[in-house]
């Protein structure tokens, strides 16, 4: 199986270690000709991407474009869910400079109400000590993200199932619907060989990518791509695939 994009990848503008230009020059190494350049959004409150350097991005990606012509290199954000209504960290101005949009779940974010805070931060966490809320939690999880899904033009969804609980089924047959894919995370182990097999039931694309925070690592897929072999996945289904970009 070969792959020839990388749709995320990390840089200093989070919590990456590489700029811009190492990520996009070990990319050109790998043979990769697509790489997203997608630092966390501007809710996560450690590693978020601030909307000045957002836009700082885009003007060195535009850029790089111009030097670098073998690769296309994009500006995503991998964007957090914030609320249960399915909000995300993003407004309307944000996505007129993004070229893809990845969305994941992830703890140290500010929510967007305290309510949203303690069902979606505050309960999954009690809830791997309090079993009798797992399946509260799943549901909301779950019902968040599909909301999310459905209000946005979300072209992936990160790693899920990697930091809190979700139906993978249901998950997949509304991004099946939207044409979000599903991301197999060769850095989290998410989806696992378990999830993609019920996941591909529902019809949903999927990518594979390396969550890469060191330059080093943009385009290692060895996890994701064993995932997907014991899962029985076909590459048709895999749109960074060889022939086949997002």
């Amino acid at each position: 199986m070969k792959l020839i994009a990388d749709y995320h990848t990390h840089t200093i503008y989070s919590h990456g270690k590489g700029t811009i230009r190492d990520n996009v020059e070990a990319a050109v190494k790998k043979g990769l000709k697509e790489i997203v350049i997608s630092d966390h959004g501007p809710g996560h409150i450690n590693f978020g991407v601030s909307r000045k350097n957002l836009r700082k991005m885009r003007r060195e990606i535009d850029e790089l474009k111009k030097e670098y012509h073998d690769i296309n290199i994009l500006l995503g954000v991998e964007a957090n869910l914030i609320s249960c209504d399915g909000d995300i960290d993003l407004i309307d101005e944000d996505f007129e400079i993004l070229d893809k949009v990845l969305m994941g779940f992830h703890g140290g974010v500010k929510p967007k109400t305290l309510k949203d805070g303690y069902k979606l931060f505050l309960r999954n966490f009690l809830a791997k000590m309090i079993p009798a809320l797992s399946e509260k939690c799943r549901r909301t999880n779950t019902e968040a993200m599909i909301k999310a899904i459905n209000k946005y033009k979300i072209d992936i969804i990160t790693h899920p199932g990697a930091k809190v609980d979700i139906d993978t089924r249901e998950l997949a047959r509304a991004a099946a619907k939207k044409g979000t894919a599903l991301e197999i995370n060769s850095s989290h182990g998410y989806l696992t060989v378990e999830y993609v097999k019920i996941a591909m039931e529902e019809g949903v694309n999927f990518v594979i990518d390396s969550d890469a925070h060191r330059p080093e690592n943009v385009g290692n897929f060895l996890r994701g791509i064993e995932i997907a072999k014991k899962a029985g996945l076909s590459e048709d289904r895999i749109l960074n695939a060889a022939g086949k970009t997002v």
